[in-house]
């Protein structure tokens, strides 16, 4: 049944590549599709942004992604941009010839078109108004963002830019009928033609690490996600312990299964604190694909040890 499923997904695909042949390019330029279905995503949830951690950090809006089992909310979260200079355009789905189709964000110098999506945090629908670059330093509009004050402290307030800016009061999650029908700006076409830079390793990670967590499946949290946003990628390690008292406080986890679980989780967190230890702080990128294989693998247990039959 689910060979079946995607191969419809495919060709859904089929039909939006053809789709986007004929349509002007004034309607969508450079669009990027990975995949089409005729299931809409979720209404956005409405969530409290966690304060930015670190100076020169962007924000990256929390939306829903698409997998084998459906849609899956990717948690909004604070992200190191690959380089000073360069805004964050969020992806978005579109909605086309009755299928919908996801546009991957990217990373240029200024913000394209993202559906006219209102994602919140300076994501009106147009633009970006939560921050600007000056002088190769970021510096956060606070009455847009929340930053940590005692680390972040490259910050100006201006009010107006909520007033002047055209916002999307909704919640809607994908661009086309049902959903928001806004076209491209000028200024937004100018910066979809521009070069751009695709994702990080780091968001491409926060993306898979979330499609393996069954707490971000729809068919699970209903659209409402417990974990919508993250200080930072490495949050997850903290929100897998949550889960764990979750689940003793709820009497979905025996006192053997419990400590199974923390002794694992002990030993990730051994791993990544001695790893970093011998970087200088970080992670390579193969200790970063490490501590995602165990995180997950351990997600996946927390979730079947909560729901076997006691």
């Amino acid at each position: 049944m689910r060979n079946s499923l995607w191969f419809r997904h495919v060709l859904c695909l089929a039909l939006l590549c053809a789709i986007s042949a004929v349509i002007p390019a004034a309607s969508f330029a450079q669009i990027s599709i990975g995949i089409g279905i005729h299931i809409g995503p979720p209404a956005l949830p409405v969530y409290v942004q966690p304060a930015c951690p670190t100076p020169g950090y962007l924000w990256q809006p929390g939306y829903w992604a698409y997998g084998p089992a459906g849609y899956y909310w990717v948690p909004g979260v604070w992200i190191a941009p690959p380089q000073p200079g360069l805004l964050w355009t969020p992806g978005y789905w579109g909605f086309v010839g009755g299928v919908y189709g996801w546009h991957a964000g990217y990373w240029g110098p200024h913000v394209g078109f993202y559906g006219g999506i209102n994602y919140g945090f300076g994501y009106g629908g147009v633009g970006f108004v939560g921050g600007e670059w000056r002088g190769g330093v970021f510096a956060y509009n606070t009455a847009v963002v929340n930053v940590n004050r005692t680390t972040v402290t490259n910050v100006y307030v201006n009010k107006t830019v909520i007033n002047n800016t055209t916002v999307v009061n909704n919640h809607y999650s994908f661009n086309g009928q049902g959903g928001v029908t806004a076209q491209p700006t000028a200024q937004e076409r100018m910066a979809m033609n521009e070069q751009h830079v695709q994702p990080t390793a780091e968001q491409m990670s926060h993306e898979h690490a979330a499609s393996q967590d069954h707490a971000n499946f729809a068919s699970e949290n209903h659209g409402v996600p417990q974990h919508a946003a993250y200080a930072s990628v490495n949050q997850r390690e903290r929100n897998q312990q949550e889960r764990i008292g979750n689940g003793v406080k709820n009497g979905q986890l025996t006192a053997g299964q419990t400590a199974h679980l923390e002794h694992q989780e002990a030993n990730i967190h051994r791993e990544v604190h001695n790893d970093r230890e011998a970087n200088g702080g970080h992670l390579t990128a193969q200790e970063h694909k490490q501590v995602e294989h165990q995180q997950n693998k351990e997600s996946r247990e927390i979730y079947k040890d909560k729901h076997d039959e006691k």
